[in-house]
């Protein structure tokens, strides 16, 4: 198992930036592929992003792409989702989570999850 507590929420005026963390503890973190998802008000929870053991390989939800990255450093324990250009559409509760095998099925196979941090974009 492994330990991930988020940070960097807040609120922001849409077109603004946020830059959430992610950080790990106890099992190896390097041997965990993360994501990203979140929450709307009303909503189900939604795949953001994915990234591999390294960072070197991402995928995003369509809706994310071009404005969002998600990064690692393994060094540090680490993930981050950069998040630009944000719209009050991307209000939720943001998510990371970890999975031990990295998959083409990227919203699945996630056995470890944080508490999650509140973002809010007002318009």
């Amino acid at each position: 198992q492994v330990q991930l507590v988020e940070s960097g929420g807040g609120l922001v005026q849409a077109g603004g930036s946020l830059r959430l963390s992610c950080a790990a503890s106890g099992r190896t973190f390097s041997g965990y592929a993360m994501g990203w998802f979140r929450r709307a008000p009303g909503k189900e929870r939604a795949f953001v992003a994915a990234c591999s053991y390294s960072g070197r390989v991402t995928t995003y939800a369509d809706s994310v792409k071009g404005r969002f990255t998600i990064s690692r450093d393994n060094a540090k324990n680490t993930v981050y989702l950069q998040m630009n250009s944000l719209e009050p559409e991307d209000t939720a509760v943001y998510y990371c989570a970890a999975r031990p095998i990295w998959s083409a099925a990227h919203q699945l196979g996630y056995d470890n999850w944080g508490q999650g941090t509140q973002v809010t974009v007002s318009s």
